[in-house]
């Protein structure tokens, strides 16, 4: 298994400068890992580093709270996608999926997907903030909605990715689109063990610790 393969190398923090963006891109190379993830205004700069390096460039739209207008996070994603991003990574408006506003959820990431094209977008639904029929209903909006992955988690909410959603999200998706788990993801046991359930990426800051690591 490659596992670096499954890697989305992350960087999201608030405080990540030009110089981390760097250093998180010459990382990216070293370990080949699939691509790395980073906030919109370092598009630019992540395409620079990693030029002719074939890894994937994904920027996160609407990060991390998702309740911002549908027009700013158009805005966003145009933005992203002219300055060298590969792959989107949306969060849903969590406030109109809880009081039941699903063509407004769903509209929302088929517009995103529209402007981005064939390009990947995944689909934020901050399942530790959702009950278990919410993520059932999340994630099938973001099937309707015709994006091509779930992810899990921001990794800047009150938990992360957990097994137990996983295979509720997997019922519910039935393999229509990808999964992309996220957040809390911080030895090599607990990535294969996401991947041998299914699972085609994983976001994490820990990626390297997790390809140095002997085989659990």
């Amino acid at each position: 298994m490659q596992i670096e393969r499954y890697i989305d190398h992350t960087l999201l923090k608030p405080t990540a400068t030009p110089r981390a963006i760097k250093q998180l891109c010459a990382e990216a190379r070293e370990f080949n890992f699939y691509a790395v993830c980073v906030n919109s205004c370092y598009v630019a700069l992540a395409k620079e580093e990693l030029k002719d390096s074939g890894i994937k460039i994904a920027a996160v739209v609407g990060f991390p709270l998702g309740a911002m207008s549908t027009d700013a996070k158009l805005c966003e994603a145009k933005y992203c996608i002219e300055h060298g991003a590969d792959e989107i990574d949306m969060v849903i408006n969590l406030g109109w999926l809880k009081f039941e506003e699903y063509g407004l959820v769903k509209d929302e990431i088929a517009k995103i997907k529209q402007v981005i094209g064939s390009r990947n977008l995944k689909v934020i639904i901050e399942t530790c903030y959702l009950t278990a029929e919410e993520k059932k209903i999340a994630s099938m909006l973001v099937v309707e909605g015709k994006a091509d992955f779930v992810k899990t988690s921001t990794g800047f909410g009150s938990g992360g990715a957990t097994f137990e959603d996983i295979e509720l999200i997997q019922g519910i998706i039935q393999n229509k689109i990808q999964i992309k788990a996220s957040g809390g993801i911080k030895d090599k046991k607990i990535a294969i063990r996401y991947i041998d359930m299914g699972v085609s990426r994983l976001g994490t800051s820990s990626g390297i610790e997790i390809v140095k690591e002997t085989n659990p």
